[in-house]
């Protein structure tokens, strides 16, 4: 979904990056694990790192898993009103399992994976994200033609401007 959408940010003329757990936990992350305290200081850092890409006029796609509330709020919290949307990617946990490429959830089942989110790490649903995409139910395409319409929406109502 977040490639998609920037793609589509792409092709509407937008400058867009995308900022995912890969690219962050090799690089600017490595040092963290996935304790409780280490995911908070790894989304702190996301957060940052989306703040100075937005400063610079660069919408800043974020793709975590962020798992605590709190660690998103913080988040929320150090950009400029307006600037952070949330958008909860909706799957079952069943769901994300059969879609599993790196077979992530079978080994976190086996106890070979500690503190793995939605098995041996808690999930905090978001309370009012912005946008809301149920991956079970909309396609990809589907999903970012959302976030899109939910972003335009907002750029008719204020002076931001995706």
């Amino acid at each position: 979904i977040a490639t998609d959408l920037e793609r589509e940010l792409f092709n509407l003329g937008r400058h867009v990056y995308v900022l995912d757990g890969d690219n962050m936990r090799h690089g600017l992350c490595s040092d963290l694990g996935f304790s409780p305290k280490d995911r908070k200081e790894n989304i702190r850092r996301v957060g940052e790192a989306a703040k100075l890409f937005a400063g610079a006029g660069i919408i800043c796609i974020t793709a975590f898993i962020s798992p605590y509330r709190s660690d998103r709020e913080m988040v929320r919290a150090i950009m400029e009103p307006g600037q952070f949307v949330e958008v909860y990617v909706n799957a079952p946990l069943g769901v994300c399992e059969a879609r599993d490429p790196k077979g992530l959830y079978a080994k976190a089942r086996a106890h070979q994976i500690r503190e793995f989110t939605g098995i041996s790490a808690p999930y905090e649903a978001p309370e009012r994200p912005e946008v809301e995409v149920r991956t079970d139910q909309l396609t990809v395409a589907e999903s970012v033609a959302r976030i899109i319409e939910y972003l335009q929406a907002q750029e008719s109502e204020s002076a931001v401007s995706i």
